[in-house]
């Protein structure tokens, strides 16, 4: 029989870069152009079957971040690992993903996570560079171009960080 583990995973990240769309997409395969925004937490389940194992993914959706509204770090308290989401058309959120990886880690020291750079389906308007990206795969990140609206890259991210997560 295999074990089956329960894994909290929070997404976080700015305001409008496509968070719950990518929670969407990735648990029930659907995308809507109407924007909600979320306040508070939205939580939703994904199993995952490894190998060895089967993860359910218990996915915190949690309120965007900008300059008026701060996110509650209590929320990622017990988490497995954690998205961080920036809008590849909008630099200030990858500011916005690196502030909160920095506040995560001083927190609650570092948990696997990934970096979703969402969006991927407007390249043209793309506004993070390959230069950027690049460095942060030097620090040994984990960087995923995503799209919520054509599904890109989006299981792959989900079911790196589960493997990541599942031990």
């Amino acid at each position: 029989m295999t074990a089956v583990v329960q894994k909290k995973i929070c997404m976080l990240g700015g305001f409008s870069v496509g968070k719950t769309s990518l929670v969407k997409r990735y648990v029930h395969s659907v995308f809507s152009e109407t924007y909600l925004t979320t306040v508070g937490v939205k939580i939703d389940k994904k199993t995952v079957n490894l190998p060895d194992r089967t993860v359910n993914l218990i996915l915190w959706d949690l309120a965007g971040e900008d300059d008026i509204n701060s996110l509650r770090m209590t929320n990622v308290r017990g988490a497995a690992g954690y998205v961080l989401v920036a809008d590849g058309t909008r630099p200030s959120t990858l500011e916005v993903a690196l502030s909160l990886r920095q506040r995560v880690e001083d927190d609650y020291g570092p948990l696997p996570f990934v970096l979703l750079l969402n969006k991927s389906d407007l390249k043209e308007q793309w506004a993070i560079g390959d230069a950027d990206v690049a460095v942060l795969r030097e620090r040994g990140w984990w960087v995923q171009p995503t799209s919520a609206r054509t599904g890109e890259g989006v299981e792959e991210a989900f079911q790196d960080l589960a493997v990541r997560t599942a031990d």
